[in-house]
């Protein structure tokens, strides 16, 4: 019978992983986090959260692998389970918090927004960002991966534990969405359809 692919690292030698192979990929975590998540207390929750499973099932990493590719996918899995939960559970509203504002001096002004303000000032946005974060969480994912982190196929498709061809295909059409959400900004800044 083999033996589970786990290893048994001394203490000294899970610090070392830690600090020499995952730690380095804090900022490239943050910035995957940041994406999915579109928010930066969120992206820096899981963030913490991935590096503590990292750390916690270190046994389970094999030295010399690509660390950047199993935080990735510990991350993503992460995401997608705080996602599911976060989705099951109703809306929740703090009627303290409701009720100190509505006794404040700040209730006579006006609530209702001013959508032109909104809508100027997400036009005045980075438009490829807005693009890419105007992606369904799939599509977005697999460009980040490929090519804003510069992932292969094959490690793109364990991090997401899908076939390399869905990877193909996904990327494939994330890229034609992207293409079609910027096309009429290039028009803007004088590129030519091609």
């Amino acid at each position: 019978m083999e033996e589970a692919s786990s290893q048994s690292y001394s203490s000294k030698e899970r610090n070392d992983i830690f600090n020499n192979e995952f730690l380095p990929h804090i900022n490239s975590m943050y910035n995957f986090g940041f994406r999915l998540t579109l928010d930066r207390d969120d992206a820096k929750d899981l963030v913490q959260d991935t590096y503590l499973k990292a750390y916690r099932f270190i046994e389970s990493f094999q030295k010399g692998t690509n660390a950047k590719a199993w935080l990735f996918r510990i991350l993503k899995n992460s995401f997608i389970n705080d996602y599911r939960k976060k989705s099951k559970e109703p809306a929740k509203v703090d009627y303290q918090e409701v009720e100190t504002y509505y006794n404040s001096e700040d209730v006579d002004r006006q609530i209702t927004p001013d959508l032109r303000v909104e809508a100027l000032q997400d036009m005045i946005g980075d438009e490829i960002s807005n693009a890419l974060n105007g992606l369904d969480v799939d599509f977005r994912t697999v460009i980040i991966l490929c090519d804003l982190e510069g992932f292969k196929y094959e490690e793109m498709a364990k991090i997401l534990d899908i076939p390399i061809g869905t990877v193909r295909s996904r990327l494939h059409r994330a890229r034609q969405l992207l293409k079609e959400k910027l096309s009429e900004y290039a028009k803007q800044m004088g590129y030519k359809n091609t």
